[in-house]
């Protein structure tokens, strides 16, 4: 198995440190108690997040920790981009049956 390689492994558990570092840095504990409450029940959401919060951090775009309200905009902001928008067609189909004769 090639995920399996050591040096994979390590590098990956780096890449992790970095972004808990970068994230610790930029949230107060009640906005990073949250975003690990949502990696549990949406990580794909999380991880999105995440990025978005290590990107501003990257570009300096980020005055300060973020609070927990803070981290709600995020998240309405992120859950807005990625909002998929599902429509029900309902296709009826004509019977030939009539209701103006009775089966009593």
């Amino acid at each position: 198995d090639p995920s399996s390689d050591p040096s994979q492994q390590e590098a990956k558990q780096r890449e992790a440190e970095i972004r808990n570092t970068i994230l610790a840095q930029v949230l107060d504990q009640a906005a990073r108690a949250r975003l690990s409450n949502l990696a549990l029940v949406k990580p794909d959401k999380a991880k999105a997040v995440e990025n978005y919060l290590i990107q501003m951090a990257r570009f300096g775009q980020l005055a300060g920790k973020v609070s927990e309200q803070g981290l709600i905009e995020i998240l309405e902001k992120v859950s807005q981009q990625t909002e998929k928008k599902t429509t029900v067609k309902f296709n009826r189909r004509k019977v030939l049956d009539s209701d103006e004769e009775d089966d009593y």
